[in-house]
């Protein structure tokens, strides 16, 4: 579920210091108070907990987002919340903890796995092979070395219609790995056959549900930490750390 919450609280922005509060880990009482007053967040929180920031709780929802609230529930909103100090983004940081995909629990044997110079550092990607913006992260994936990429063919009909069969035509190629860099960089088809196995395809679609990755490229790195959307060079090797 998506919740449009209007900006009730827009002085958050700047944060000059911070309260803890304590002896507050069970906050039944809290989630009770808010379904109570917001009877359509029933059933979609999923954790609150202090955010450290004044009187202000965290309230993850099940469509992962953050909503901040306070005790009393007189205001929700929706929104970024910044360390006035340094402009870090406290909010984006936090969503990043909650969204983070465990790298052991990843079945790297779904993806097409293609290997760069020494391939120590490793890169998941959830990529449709019609997605415009996949195309620009795999021109820019051509500047990286010694990385090993695991590529979860990903189309979603609904935008690319014709990407069901490309990846039908790009798994039951003899070589993937080549088959999707003919495609994605080249706009190539080596391959138009699609009688083999494609559960392994099917299973992929029910890992991106699972993961609530709803568009394409989306990259996790080998920390957990989930990304959507094109990154330059400069970010990627900055992500992916270390030769």
């Amino acid at each position: 579920m998506k919740h449009n919450f209007k900006w009730l609280v827009v002085l958050f922005i700047l944060i000059t210091q911070s309260t803890v509060y304590a002896g507050e880990d069970n906050l039944d009482w809290l989630k009770n108070k808010i379904v109570n007053k917001v009877p359509k967040l029933k059933g979609h929180i999923e954790h609150i907990e202090s955010s450290g920031i004044w009187d202000l709780y965290e309230v993850d929802t099940d469509d992962h987002q953050i909503i901040y609230t306070d005790k009393n529930v007189t205001y929700l909103f929706a929104g970024e919340i910044y360390q006035a100090a340094n402009l870090e983004n406290l909010t984006q940081k936090k969503l990043d903890k909650i969204n983070a995909v465990s790298w052991a629990e990843l079945p790297l044997s779904l993806a097409i796995k293609r290997v760069k110079g020494n391939g120590k550092r490793e890169l998941v990607i959830f990529s449709d092979p019609d997605c415009p913006y996949c195309r620009r992260l795999e021109s820019e994936l051509t500047n990286i070395n010694d990385v090993t990429i695991y590529t979860f063919v990903y189309p979603i009909a609904s935008l690319h219609p014709n990407a069901p069969q490309r990846s039908a035509e790009i798994w039951c190629a003899k070589d993937r790995a080549k088959a999707w860099d003919q495609y994605l960089l080249k706009k190539i088809q080596i391959n138009k056959n699609t009688q083999c196995d494609l559960s392994d395809l099917e299973k992929t679609q029910s890992l991106a549900e699972k993961l609530n990755i709803t568009g394409t490229p989306t990259l996790i790195f080998k920390n957990g930490q989930k990304v959507p959307g094109v990154i330059s060079t400069n970010d990627l090797e900055k992500l992916l750390g270390p030769h």
